[in-house]
């Protein structure tokens, strides 16, 4: 099939997050598209957020933060996480806020997963800060764990898609990791 220049744009699903942290002794949230796991062992994940926003003072400032995972049903507010800045609009009733053992980083009870975070590591770069941190603890509605997993289908996260700026469901099962390859593997020379 024959490819067509499409300049840099995101053309990668991304899982949307709400953000966490204490800026001036308030809880704040932001919708962030720009979050991945960083390391296994300890586990470790990074979010990228704009210098421009006002959720990296309170990360700098606590030097913690928190990752909610939000259902297709919070769709509405986690948006509005991301329309609104916290430095004219305060969002801290904007959900039911709990806290975890560092305190300092409030995570969201109507979120079907949470991640509570030390920062580890801030890399700057030209126009967003990458926020490293080392998850500490880490909490799950009971509906959303099947033998010990996540069950995805539960948690019903949303993905973002740019540069069409769109929310998305996870669609079907599509293979196994680390085995829906294996006959190739066993194909291959030398394997």
């Amino acid at each position: 099939m024959e490819k067509s220049e499409i300049g840099r744009n995101f053309f990668i699903p991304m899982p949307v997050v709400l953000v966490g942290t204490q800026v001036n002794g308030k809880a704040n949230f932001m919708a962030v598209g720009w979050c991945s796991r960083a390391n296994p062992t300890p586990p470790m994940i990074l979010c990228g957020i704009a210098n421009a926003h006002h959720t990296p003072k309170g990360i700098a400032t606590t030097e913690t933060f928190s990752v909610n995972v939000p259902s297709a049903a919070l769709v509405e507010k986690t948006d509005y996480c991301g329309l609104v800045s916290g430095n004219t609009v305060d969002k801290s009733g904007v959900f039911d806020v709990f806290y975890g053992t560092l305190q300092t980083a409030p995570m969201i009870r109507e979120c079907p997963v949470n991640l509570e975070c030390r920062l580890v590591q801030t890399i700057p770069l030209p126009t967003h800060m990458i926020f490293i941190g080392e998850i500490v603890g880490a909490y799950a509605d009971e509906g959303v764990i099947r033998d010990g997993k996540p069950d995805y289908a539960a948690i019903d996260p949303l993905l973002l898609t740019m540069p069409d700026n769109r929310y998305h469901r996870l669609g079907e099962h599509a293979g196994d990791a680390w085995s829906a390859g294996r006959n190739l593997v066993q194909q291959a020379p030398g394997a």
